[in-house]
């Protein structure tokens, strides 16, 4: 059964910065497209950034642009967001989310496999 594990999760200040993690398991994780997805209670699960198979490509949501970085290692199974300049409003529960598809998936429909979401709170 596959798994996705997301990892790194947690209270953070305005302004500060979070790391999180996603590990994969019994995938064979270089043809999946990996993204990070987010959704508040009551919201729909909206993109944050996605990367191709080979992390030659990655993508991002404009509100989130520019303060995100997503990168994988395919030979460790990981994708990881890097998020600096943290608002309320990125107030979220954070998913890793994979897709059989050849360019990166920005709608929550085309991603096959799906983490338990891991909460980030950025409050003061």
């Amino acid at each position: 059964q596959v798994q996705l594990a997301e990892s790194g999760g947690g209270l953070v200040q305005p302004g500060g910065s979070l790391r999180l993690s996603c590990a994969a398991s019994r995938l064979t994780f270089n043809i999946y497209v990996m993204a990070w997805f987010r959704q508040a209670p009551g919201k729909e699960r909206e993109f944050v950034g996605g990367i191709s198979r080979f992390g030659d490509q990655t993508s991002y949501a404009d509100s989130v642009k520019g303060r995100v970085s997503i990168s994988r290692d395919n030979a460790k199974n990981t994708v990881t967001l890097q998020m600096n300049s943290l608002k309320p409003e990125d107030t979220d529960v954070y998913y890793c989310a994979a897709a059989a598809s050849s360019v990166i998936a920005t709608t929550p429909r085309r991603s096959v496999y799906w983490g338990q979401g891991t909460q980030v709170t950025v409050s003061s």
